[in-house]
């Protein structure tokens, strides 16, 4: 019975231990005190990158669109998506448009592919009058991975989508989940770079990584609570079964006394 007291003791003293070491979690934003603290939003526009499907279409004021426009927006790329209109920006950065033939889609934003697009128009056709170009992304993305609830792919809500919108549509970070330590892994002009980002600061508003772009990864570590949880985990499954086997010592040794 003595060493199961000792064991017992040993017990209280672990948890009592690690208990007092445990370090407090960051918040959101614990640094924002000032209601009222204005910054000036950094608007990310968007560039095209290779296999990005875009939706172009192509008007006019003529006075027979259904004719004119009509032969620039038959999509041909076999690749489209299954909701049509899509053109995908193949492997050399380039899209097969109709009528107007190849073109340099990669590293452009939007008006700068529309502009492109009008200009090549005009070069080969006096029909069209005033044509009209309208861009769009289809397949905007962003891949939440770690200590999330959801974690996954998660679609752009519209063309723009900054990280706290992303962690709240991958459901929040978890209990032990790391605030201030968020990496994200980006493609960039062919080239891959790691950032990390700070949540509990207000400083998150000034990050190159605060507004996602298309295809960027989020990786939320876990805290070291969380492995000193689980090794507490462990250490109360293996005390657990030592325990069962000092009781059923003890009830035998009790029966042959």
């Amino acid at each position: 019975m003595k060493l199961l007291h000792v064991f017992i003791v040993t017990l209280i003293v672990f948890f009592t231990v690690s208990c007092k070491t445990q370090q407090k979690m960051p918040q959101y934003l614990q640094d924002l005190n000032d209601t009222i603290d204005k910054q000036v939003a950094k608007a990310t526009e968007l560039t095209i990158q290779k296999n990005d499907v875009l939706s172009i279409r192509i008007f006019s004021q003529s006075t027979k669109p259904e004719v004119t426009d009509a032969v620039y927006n038959l999509s041909v790329n076999s690749d489209a998506p299954p909701n049509g209109g899509g053109y995908l920006v193949d492997a050399a950065g380039n899209i097969e448009l109709p009528q107007v033939g190849t073109i340099r889609a990669e590293g452009l934003t939007k008006i700068q592919l529309s502009d492109l697009i009008k200009k090549k128009i005009n070069e080969k056709d006096s029909v069209l009058v005033n044509p009209a170009v309208l861009v769009r992304f289809q397949n905007l993305k962003v891949t939440v991975l770690g200590e999330v609830k959801k974690p996954g792919l998660i679609n752009f809500p519209g063309e723009k989508l900054n990280i706290l919108e992303a962690i709240g549509l991958a459901g929040d970070i978890d209990l032990y989940g790391l605030k201030n330590n968020i990496k994200v892994i980006r493609d960039h002009n062919g080239e891959r770079e790691i950032g990390t980002i700070d949540l509990s600061s207000k400083d998150v508003f000034n990050s190159p990584y605060y507004n996602l772009i298309q295809n960027d990864i989020l990786l939320v570590e876990a805290s070291k609570v969380k492995a000193k949880k689980q090794d507490q985990d462990v250490f109360l499954r293996q005390a657990g079964f030592i325990l069962s086997i000092i009781t059923a010592m003890a009830v035998v040794f009790r029966l042959f006394q």
